[in-house]
């Protein structure tokens, strides 16, 4: 299936190296993670375009038939393009529907006021790796399992041993703050990856920093020439990328459900 969505061409390309199983069927994509069932993102459809309400029930059977044991709904639109709006079917019955910016830079230059005091470095080691769990936990909602989070940073830990990225954390008195990943997608292409700081550290200059010297390490040490990331255009973060250098390119569209 042809993917025009830059986001989901690399969020495909990372789901690979992750370990995740990517099955194009030719009318749309399946994929799914085995060792992390309940991660919405690594068990998802991805759709050549968004649905009608009439085509709707299709493929939500299509869901079920490719993952019964699952309780949430997750699917993607590989469209490079698109609003809210296109994704009523979604909406109307009942699923989080998001359309997210997906930025892009070929440079990048510090932001206006950035964090000196911050250790700024890639996580190595288990105690690295135990943060970083600490850190997920305390940046989302309590709605995410533990389990899940487990799980996530396995994954993440798994894409640096393969050398084709890096997660890097921002740390004070040996503490993880800020976080993010950064993971070559193809040749010359690198996508970041869960951009994190802990509620208790925001507003510091941490994740801007941070955003500044990793996408030094994506152009110098992994080869790219274009970085892609992709955010809430309603969230404050975007502000944080723009002031490094990111500009909007195009939008991803995502539904999805969570279990009652």
């Amino acid at each position: 299936m042809d993917v025009p969505s830059l986001a989901f061409r690399t969020d495909l390309a990372l789901a690979r190296l992750a370990g995740s199983e990517v099955d194009d069927r030719g009318d749309h994509v399946v994929v799914r993670t085995p060792d992390n069932p309940d991660y919405y993102w690594g068990n998802y459809l991805l759709l050549p375009r968004p649905p009608t309400a009439a085509e709707l029930p299709d493929w939500e059977a299509a869901f079920v038939r490719t993952f019964p044991r699952s309780r949430h709904r997750a699917y993607g639109v590989a469209t490079a393009d698109g609003t809210r709006d296109d994704l009523a079917a979604f909406a109307d019955a009942g699923m989080e529907a998001d359309a997210s910016s997906v930025m892009t830079a070929t440079a990048v230059y510090e932001p206006p006021r950035p964090n000196r005091d911050a250790t700024y470095r890639p996580l190595a080691g288990d105690d690295d790796w135990a943060q970083q769990v600490a850190l997920w936990s305390d940046s989302e909602d309590d709605r995410v399992h533990h389990d899940f989070v487990v799980a996530k940073v396995a994954a993440e830990r798994r894409m640096t041993e393969t050398g084709d990225g890096a997660w890097w954390g921002a740390f004070l008195g040996g503490r993880l703050l800020s976080s993010m990943g950064l993971v070559a997608a193809s040749p010359g292409l690198a996508r970041f990856q869960q951009v994190q700081t802990h509620p208790d550290a925001r507003g510091r200059g941490l994740a801007g920093t941070l955003v500044h010297r990793v996408s030094r390490y994506g152009f110098e040490e992994l080869g790219a020439h274009t970085l892609v990331m992709v955010a809430d255009p309603e969230y404050l973060a975007i502000r944080i990328y723009r002031s490094v250098g990111f500009e909007d390119t195009e939008t991803q569209l995502q539904a999805q459900r969570r279990p009652a």
